[in-house]
C-alpha cells in the first residue's frame, strides 16, 4: 500500500517523512496538482476534504494522509485560525502571512500574547477515514527570531521554552509540535492499515 500526502508543501513532505519513518509520496508525483478547495469550517472537515479528494483522484491501493493546522491568538479572537495559510490574501506566501500577524499584534500595542497551534490529521483508505487532533501552546511575540522551520515558526515560542520554533532543532519541534502530537496517534492507525493492504 503506497503512503501518499495531500500536500505538495515540501516543508511539509519533510516533515511527515521524518516524523512516520515510513516513505511517503506526495500527491503531485502521482497526479497533476490541482486546487483544493478547502470550505470547511474546522481544521478536521479541511484535512478531510483534501484527504478524500486526493483518494478519490488515485483511489485502489492507497492510504492517503493530510493535515490541516494553524495558529490561534485569543488576543485576535482565534484568528487567523483555519485562514492560517491565507490570513494575508489567496495568494499570500508564509513572509506575508507573519507580516500580517505580526502588525494585529503590534496594533493591540502587545509583544507578546498567548496563542496554539492546532493540527488536524485525516487518514483515507479503502476501510474508511479517521481524523486525531493534536495542539501545542505557547506565545507568539512581534518580532521574527530564528530561520529554522516555516510558516509562523520565527514568531512562536512554546511554553516551557524562550526560543521561537524558528530557532529551536527541528528533533525538539518534532517532539512538540501540534503536528508531530497528531501524528503520535495517526502512527497506530496507518500501521495497522497498511499491514491491511
Amino acid at each position: 500500500m503506497q503512503l501518499v500526502l495531500a500536500s505538495s508543501n515540501k516543508g511539509k513532505v519533510k516533515e511527515f517523512t521524518q516524523m512516520c519513518e515510513e516513505e511517503i509520496i506526495p500527491f503531485s508525483a502521482i497526479v497533476e496538482p490541482f486546487e483544493i478547495i478547502e470550505d470547511g469550517s474546522t481544521f478536521a472537515e479541511n484535512a478531510l476534504i483534501k484527504a478524500r479528494t486526493i483518494y478519490e483522484k488515485i483511489g485502489g491501493d492507497t492510504l492517503v494522509i493530510s493535515d490541516d493546522s494553524g495558529i490561534s491568538v485569543p488576543l485576535l479572537g482565534g484568528e487567523p485560525g483555519i485562514y492560517s495559510a491565507r490570513y494575508a490574501g489567496e495568494d499570500a506566501t508564509d513572509k506575508d502571512n507573519l507580516a500580517k500577524l505580526i502588525r494585529e499584534i503590534q496594533a493591540k500595542g502587545m509583544h507578546q500574547t498567548p496563542a496554539h497551534y492546532t493540527a488536524a490529521i485525516a487518514i483515507v483508505s479503502r476501510y474508511g477515514e479517521f481524523v486525531v487532533h493534536g495542539w501545542m501552546y505557547g506565545d507568539v511575540i512581534d518580532e521574527k527570531r530564528g530561520w529554522k522551520g516555516f510558516g509562523y515558526d520565527p514568531i512562536f515560542i512554546p511554553e516551557g521554552y524562550d526560543q521561537t520554533l524558528g530557532e529551536l532543532d527541528g528533533e525538539v519541534k518534532a517532539e512538540i509540535s501540534h503536528r508531530g502530537k497528531a501524528l503520535k496517534i495517526a502512527k497506530p492507525i496507518m500501521q495497522m492499515l497498511l499491514k491491511k493492504g
